[in-house]
């Protein structure tokens, strides 16, 4: 596949992904390499890594706890700790390699290492290849609050090679999905069909697929880069789906994916779009419908509902008080900065559960 390439960094795919990387090595001087890994990534992808790597540089591995309960500063912490006692100095790279955990916060600590080193990310999770690697956001959660700490800088590389997705669970799978779907519904209704159509896919149209969302992406961020404006409409599902995420983050029956709680989000926030913005109710139902035959469904029980709308006021979104959210007057046509009462949103939550 032909590199995409953006403003300030290239997206390497597949296989010719690693020539590149080797090439810019090469032509830069770098002290050394260190290389961030999770504690599934450090055994199911590291070795492929390792081995496509050409260089005399040395090469050391940090590797961090998996889950999104240790993406926070405490995290951030061992890391920095780690490259000051193996002598990391500003002409070190860094190379993130696992799921979105690893891209945000290892992207968070090279921006922060002596003001600043080189990072590449090498995304390992679809969600991540889709998503968390593209557009310079990098950062880690506050206590269960996501995304509270970060800052907006870019890779200097992204490399995407699918046979990473090798080593997911379907569930994993389907979270990433998730992201997909929300490119579609804010930008394009064929897209957002073609992924439906699951049972229809070869290897090489997700490949495809991938390829198409990340080009969905870059074309808003490249726009937006800083999110004032149009970068917001990303955000679809994600106000009430980062809350709801944030609710059942260390709850021990109950945790979700990121793409299950912006599953959950869409579906109540489409249910919305068709309460304010005249979006067709019956198409917002069949959207339910698909998403709920992926996903399944999460009891959310009523006496919960206000506890995750009150988490909604930390998203970074808001303005003046304001919880905003993005929301479609049609599929491919998002509306930012919409302001919803919480009738209306526990309404969303009955809508859900019908």
């Amino acid at each position: 596949m032909t590199p995409i390439k953006t403003q300030d960094y290239s997206i390497q795919f597949n296989q010719n992904s690693y020539s590149a990387l080797n090439t810019y090595i090469s032509e830069n001087t770098f002290s050394n390499i260190f290389i961030l890994v999770d504690s599934n990534t450090s055994s199911l992808c590291l070795p492929k890594l390792l081995s496509e790597l050409t260089t005399d540089l040395a090469i050391e591995i940090i590797e961090i706890e998996a889950g999104e309960q240790h993406k926070n500063i405490e995290t951030c912490l061992g890391v920095w700790q780690t490259l000051s006692e193996l002598s990391a100095d500003r002409k070190s790279l860094m190379i993130n390699l696992g799921g979105g955990v690893v891209t945000d916060l290892g992207g968070f600590v090279a921006c922060t290492y002596q003001r600043g080193i080189q990072f590449v990310n090498i995304p390992t999770t679809l969600l991540s290849m889709v998503d968390a690697s593209i557009g310079g956001k990098n950062g880690v959660d506050l206590d269960h609050i996501k995304n509270q700490i970060g800052i907006i800088k870019t890779p200097n590389m992204v490399l995407i090679d699918t046979s990473y997705l090798d080593t997911l669970s379907s569930r994993e799978m389907r979270s990433g999905l998730a992201e997909m779907l929300k490119h579609g519904l804010i930008h394009s209704e064929l897209y957002y069909n073609n992924l439906t159509a699951l049972s229809k896919l070869t290897i090489e149209d997700l490949d495809q697929l991938i390829y198409d969302s990340v080009l969905i992406k870059k074309a808003i961020v490249e726009q937006d880069p800083t999110e004032q404006n149009l970068r917001k409409s990303l955000n679809f599902g994600h106000t009430l789906g980062h809350a709801i995420e944030s609710f059942y983050l260390n709850h021990e029956t109950k945790a979700l994916l990121h793409g299950e709680a912006i599953a959950i989000g869409m579906i109540l926030e489409v249910y919305l779009s068709a309460k304010l913005l005249n979006f067709s109710l019956d198409k917002a139902t069949r959207i339910k419908e698909s998403l709920i035959k992926v996903y399944g469904k999460v009891d959310i029980p009523t006496k919960d509902h206000l506890a995750i709308i009150d988490l909604m006021k930390f998203d970074k979104k808001n303005e003046k008080g304001n919880i905003n959210f993005v929301l479609l007057e049609a599929i491919g046509q998002p509306k930012i900065n919409c302001i919803v009462d919480n009738e209306l949103i526990i309404n969303s939550f009955k809508f859900y559960n019908e």
